[in-house]
């Protein structure tokens, strides 16, 4: 029901951890309207709810994944980069616009026990005008909005 609500752009619960990158970019004051944004990801969980709400943001959304044929030169056209792939350092500066917006919601563990993003964050903080590191990016924010959705849901009595 709430996917369907959030594809019709009906107030609905939303996904804890889109909704938290959409928290990020209103709290920092990213403007959505108007800029293209590229989602390197296509979950039913976080690609493609993410895409749906910077739609209804008014940002121009492209949908990527890690078959995109040249990735580098979708990802070079694009203000904003939602990284939700899985793959560890799929996104490297030299594949983004220079001042894009970077969100990554991607967590890896290397064979040595450390944790990255779906993003190389040491080459793209170089090019990128606003970053989320990994780990503790995106995932205090997810859990904010999950809190946020248990309180909705309380609200109305679900």
């Amino acid at each position: 029901t709430s996917a369907g609500l959030l594809a019709q752009g009906s107030p609905s619960l939303l996904p804890n951890t889109p909704a938290g990158g959409m928290e990020m970019l209103r709290r920092y004051s990213i403007p959505l309207a108007g800029k293209r944004a590229v989602v390197v990801g296509r979950s039913n969980i976080v690609g493609k709810p993410m895409a749906l709400l910077l739609l209804h943001e008014h940002a121009t959304v492209t949908i990527a994944h890690s078959r995109t044929p040249d990735l580098a030169a979708v990802l070079r056209e694009a203000d904003i980069v939602v990284a939700a792939v899985g793959r560890a350092g799929l996104i490297t500066g030299d594949m983004l616009k220079p001042g894009a917006v970077v969100i990554d919601f991607g967590i890896n563990v290397r064979e040595d026990g450390t944790m990255v993003g779906d993003v190389d964050f040491a080459s793209a903080e170089r090019v990128a005008g606003a970053i989320t590191p990994v780990p503790g990016g995106t995932g205090p924010v997810t859990n904010m909005m999950l809190l946020q959705n248990v309180l909705t849901a309380a609200d109305r009595g679900a």
